[in-house]
């Protein structure tokens, strides 16, 4: 049996992709499992073992994409087609991906009908639709159940997977012993937490741990962002400033006895790693998002409706408070 994931989104809903991938590895030992994501997050796929191929669509970002990204597009729904799925189930919600689904020619191509309604001429594209209500329900709980209302899956969903033989040492933190890894940045200005808090945080920390580590990815403000709170602790913490690939991220969160940071796939990660977590949640929906099967604590602004909480609203103290309970 060939399976196919299509998920066209960003480098953490790749991640958070995982779970159901393991399941399906487990129900169906024998199948082969192809996963199409956009150009850009394939990296964070290789700590999967349930994955025999990972293929790639036009990156997420339109900026990023040459006018003739639908050519490439068109030859990766022609390789598809010649792998002849069995299945293949379009999780992005988005046209692109439904073309590929449909292109792809598999027997059984499924969608998720409970959110938009699909349009008729969608409809006519596919066989099989899940009716699963997931908007209430965690990101991974989308894709898991989803797929098993066309495909049996077991009924306890796994946890992210990023498997530890798949990982790699990060030289500079070779000999660290116990440190705490902050992740401050995102390029999501709306997540951003105000520096000079972080500093105040990253200072209160450094008085319990030897090491702290401060990690970025390669976006210019976050290697900034991570700079500045490198040189705020003078010698007590180690910047990443943007070069770790996933496996040398999984590598030191493996290690790392807190996680601290806002909501991203550096935070899905730390979750896979089953790294403590304090994650701050502002203008995102953590019932959507909140670290996936591990212990955490959530830091979030007054407020019951995300979409109007401010991250400034978070306080020193709050984030602190959590801090300590996860590394008691």
């Amino acid at each position: 049996m060939r399976l196919l994931f299509i998920k066209l989104k960003h480098i953490g809903d790749s991640l958070l992709l995982t779970p159901t991938l393991t399941a399906a590895r487990a129900a169906y030992p024998a199948a082969e499992i192809w996963v199409v994501v956009r150009r850009g997050c394939e990296g964070i796929l290789v700590g999967c073992p349930a994955v025999d191929g990972v293929l790639t669509a036009a990156p997420a970002e339109s900026s990023q994409r040459s006018p003739l990204a639908w050519l490439g597009d068109l030859r990766l729904a022609l390789r598809l087609r010649r792998q002849q799925f069995d299945h293949a189930f379009e999780l992005s919600d988005g046209d692109r991906g439904r073309w590929l689904a449909s292109l792809s020619g598999a027997r059984y191509r499924t969608a998720n009908v409970a959110g938009a309604p699909l349009h008729w001429w969608w409809r006519r594209k596919f066989n099989s639709f899940s009716s699963f209500r997931w908007h209430e329900a965690h990101a991974v709980e989308k894709d898991y159940f989803t797929v098993h209302e066309a495909l049996p899956l077991p009924p306890a969903v796994p946890p992210i997977a990023f498997a530890r033989e798949r990982t790699c040492d990060w030289a500079p933190a070779a000999g660290f012993e116990s440190f705490a890894v902050l992740h401050p940045g995102t390029r999501w200005q709306r997540k951003r937490w105000p520096m000079e808090r972080w500093v105040a945080v990253a200072q209160t920390l450094a008085e319990k741990f030897p090491r702290l580590v401060i990690s970025a990815g390669p976006d210019p403000d976050e290697v900034r962002d991570a700079a500045e709170l490198e040189r705020a602790l003078a010698g007590r913490a180690v910047s990443t400033a943007g070069r770790l690939n996933w496996p040398q991220l999984a590598g030191l969160l493996y290690r790392a006895r807190l996680f601290v940071g806002v909501d991203t796939a550096a935070m899905h990660l730390a979750a896979a790693c089953q790294t403590p977590t304090v994650a701050l949640f502002g203008p995102s929906d953590e019932r959507v998002w909140r670290p996936w099967l591990v212990r955490h604590e959530l830091v979030s602004p007054p407020g019951d409706v995300p979409s109007v909480r401010r991250m400034s609203d978070i306080t020193v103290e709050q984030v602190l408070t959590a801090c300590r309970r996860m590394a008691a």
